[in-house]
């Protein structure tokens, strides 16, 4: 009941939010121009999982498969074999178009329900994108220029393939290049540092519980972008500053930082009439936490006598084909992976390899619906070989709906 409660006033903050904006778009229209009216759209979806797991993984993360989440120990989360029912997928969102003296201003807020962080397993308000747009310029939360959701498959199941890069993220970004086949722009976004304090924790735990990440400097992210008929081609990079220091010791030692970088090569083909061919590559050290599943930025190397932080280097590769089949059906189906090279003193338990598999079938038996059924196989390899895998099904009815432009006369 506490939780029911608990997501019932999130809901009801968000739905005044999203009422007080659109009643202040719609009292501001009049003083627009007859033929500068603004556009606003109400869109979304709701969304209703069905997934019977024939294995089982972290229950915190039952309703989605990431490799990362799946046990190498029998029995550590219980019974294999469980059902779940989940309707977090669902979403609603508002976009804004706005026009001004000179160039008109864009914006987005959109939310899901899937809990994550300390809300991990909840139904509950997730924030997905919350930014705007004037010219050049792009401030707010939405998707790092290190990463190219184009590449994201026609998948059912939430999270997705883990070997690419997936981060929605707070950034100030400028595009000086924008055109029919060119793009590029730079950002400065939030940093974040997921550590790993390995073998630290066996000789000294209080040392290791103290270990915190430092970030001094925003990340710098950069994206050229090239389209042209057969599709695009993106390449991205990053550089940033992973750092870390210990909270209650004198001067916070011991403290530093590693250099971190990565570059991501990614590509959308076209084939036959709507079918595509989605290619993700991404290398790098110290990028893991703007991956999909998998891995940690900073890691103990070296020995237990003489140790030193490592920015831990990252392999992700990511290979599925969108099918479309006829007007009425569709499949996507495609592999992913992400490889890590373990430093020295990370534990037997460290995540090393994540793999993830999936095929389905969509059906859409008329508009705004789709009924999906998707196969998905993951596994999860640790520092000492140790594997776990999981194999399961998932079934989804889907409803979306759209405004279009709420302004406009019909």
């Amino acid at each position: 009941m506490a939780v029911r409660r608990h997501v019932s006033r999130r809901g009801a903050a968000w739905a005044v939010f999203v009422a007080a904006i659109l009643a202040a778009v719609a009292l501001g229209a009049p003083a627009v121009a007859q033929e500068e009216k603004p556009l606003v759209e109400v869109y979304g979806f709701a969304q209703a999982d069905y997934i019977q797991d024939f294995d089982r993984v972290d229950p915190l993360w039952a309703d989605t498969l990431r490799p990362s989440k799946i046990p190498t120990v029998d029995g550590v989360f219980g019974e294999d074999g469980q059902a779940y029912l989940s309707v977090k997928q669902s979403r609603l969102g508002v976009m804004m178009n706005l026009p001004t003296k000179n160039k008109p201003v864009f914006s987005e807020i959109e939310f899901d329900f899937f809990g994550v962080g300390v809300d991990a397993g909840q139904t509950t308000i997730r924030l997905r994108h919350a930014y705007g747009e004037w010219g050049e310029w792009l401030a707010g939360q939405t998707n790092s220029l290190f990463m190219d959701g184009s590449i994201f498959p026609n998948v059912i199941d939430y999270w997705g393939p883990c070997g690419m890069v997936f981060l929605r993220n707070p950034q100030i970004r400028w595009t000086p290049i924008s055109n029919e086949h060119h793009a590029f722009a730079v950002a400065i976004e939030r940093p974040s540092n997921d550590i790993d304090t390995g073998q630290i924790r066996e000789f000294d735990p209080d040392l290791a519980a103290g270990i915190q990440g430092s970030q001094k400097v925003p990340d710098l992210t950069g994206q050229y972008r090239m389209k042209q008929n057969w599709g695009h081609l993106q390449f991205a990079g990053i550089l940033r500053k992973v750092g870390f220091d210990t909270a209650g010791t004198p001067n916070n030692e011991p403290k530093g930082s590693e250099l971190g970088w990565g570059l991501d090569v990614t590509t959308g083909i076209k084939v036959l009439e709507k079918d595509q061919i989605l290619l993700g590559a991404v290398y790098g050290n110290g990028i893991a936490s703007y991956m999909n599943d998998g891995g940690v930025d900073l890691a103990p190397g070296g020995t237990l006598a003489d140790p030193h932080a490592e920015a831990v280097p990252l392999l992700g590769i990511s290979a599925y084909y969108n099918r479309y089949w006829s007007d009425k059906f569709s499949s996507s189906f495609g592999y992913s992976r992400t490889q890590v090279d373990n430093t020295s003193l990370q534990g037997v338990d460290a995540f090393a390899t994540g793999q993830y598999a999936s095929a389905n079938i969509l059906f859409y038996p008329t508009e705004h619906v789709f009924i999906g059924w998707e196969a998905l196989w993951g596994e999860r390899e640790d520092n000492d070989g140790a594997t776990g895998d999981d194999v399961r099904v998932q079934m989804s009815f889907h409803f979306s709906f759209s405004t279009k432009n709420i302004f406009k006369k019909t």
